[in-house]
């Protein structure tokens, strides 16, 4: 699991915390306490060259954060507010409680 250094501070949609799961999955967790696990396989199904390594499951592994964002070796990331969008859009975002 990587944890993002707090020096940067908290933003409401930065990811404190990812790490890969089962073949294409993330377990995020954003600086707000909010948290889930996205499906990423409709992602790495798409076409493009930053996005071909990604379809190994190994690769898709090594996912880390980059200045609150889930970024890959090949420099490919995530912007935090368009995978918050989309765990909120299928269900898998679970807000922080109180």
């Amino acid at each position: 699991m990587t944890t993002e250094n707090e020096i940067d501070g908290p933003t409401v949609n930065k990811v404190a915390e990812i790490s890969a799961i089962h073949p294409f999955g993330l377990k995020v967790r954003f600086s707000d306490g909010a948290g889930g696990v996205h499906d990423c396989s409709a992602l790495v199904t798409e076409t493009g060259l930053m996005i071909e390594p990604l379809r190994d499951p190994a690769y898709f592994a090594r996912v880390s954060l980059d200045c609150g964002a889930p970024t890959w070796p090949n420099r490919f990331d995530m912007c935090p507010d368009w995978l918050r969008m989309k765990m909120k859009q299928a269900g898998e975002l679970v807000e922080r409680a109180g």
